[in-house]
């Protein structure tokens, strides 16, 4: 009988020495097998930061940073051979343009410029597009408020008064403009006469205008004002729609101020008067 357990002692060491000398293999090849998914993991990733490195910047995105468009408008402005590099025009995808390169649109020199996001409070008798008639223009409101050329996003008439934003981002002024975004922008609104809530309800369920259909998403009377006086909310339209649907319903439109677009305010800004956005106004812009 002590033979026979010697015997299952020793079957078992060895069973147990099997077991554990192949683990060990096991573990072993493991280890190597990590090793070179790390160095090939490694390796692959030096590849694209080499990539990536690439000199220069590509000139759909140069266009971009100096105001003119957006970045897909600006591929089309490449096809049409509407730009150029050291007076060389370009039509190829990719290319890239080093900060010594004269880039030109329609033969005026453009530069990639910082981005710069001015808020005007504009006040009524100012045109947003230049005038050869040397009447009043918003530009003349921001001269010299910095040296990088900005633009309007949108427009406000000339008997408009509100908020303007000035950027020379392509990319941020595209988003603002586009209908589908449904950007939210409130007005003040003064009209001739008070206005029917029968009225009210037109502009809400929507009215269709020679410049398109226009649906208010909400209407209300000023608090403690005349009923004349009304705050109105879209997700879309130009102001010029707005004074062309109270005509059409009878109304004239005595003040128009838009004191909200797209989650900025005229806090703190006078009229007539300006100021750079902080930095969380231009992230929010951005996540739109």
């Amino acid at each position: 009988m002590a033979q026979s357990r010697n015997k299952k002692t020793k079957i078992s060491k060895s069973v147990d020495s099997n077991f554990s000398s192949k683990k060990s293999m096991r573990n072993k090849k493991k280890s190597e097998k990590r090793q070179i998914v790390k160095k090939e993991t490694s390796s692959n990733f030096k590849s694209r930061i080499v990539k990536k490195s690439k000199p220069g910047m590509r000139l759909n995105q140069y266009i971009a940073h100096s105001g003119i468009s957006s970045r897909r408008e600006a591929d089309q402005l490449i096809k049409a051979g509407l730009v150029s590099v050291n007076n060389k025009i370009i039509t190829e995808m990719g290319f890239r343009v080093m900060p010594t390169d004269a880039v030109k649109f329609n033969n005026e020199t453009i530069s990639s410029e910082k981005k710069v996001y001015l808020l005007l409070n504009k006040p009524k008798g100012f045109l947003t597009s230049i005038d050869p008639q040397k009447n009043k223009t918003v530009a003349d409101l921001i001269s010299g408020a910095c040296k990088e050329r900005v633009y309007p996003v949108g427009r406000l008439d000339r008997q408009a008064s509100g908020l303007l934003l000035f950027t020379n981002d392509g990319e941020i002024s595209k988003k603002l403009t586009d209908p589908k975004q449904k950007i939210k922008t409130l007005y003040h609104i003064e009209l001739d006469k008070n206005l029917k809530v029968a009225d009210m309800k037109k502009l809400v369920d929507g009215l269709r205008l020679e410049q398109g259909f226009l649906v208010v998403n909400k209407i209300s009377y000023v608090t403690n004002s005349p009923k004349k006086e009304i705050g109105m909310e879209l997700l879309y339209g130009k102001n010029k729609s707005i004074r062309s649907a109270f005509n059409q319903l009878g109304y004239r439109v005595v003040k128009l101020d838009r004191v909200f677009y797209g989650g900025l305010t005229k806090k703190d800004i006078p009229r007539g008067r300006h100021r750079f956005l902080n930095d969380q106004e231009i992230n929010m812009l951005k996540m739109i």
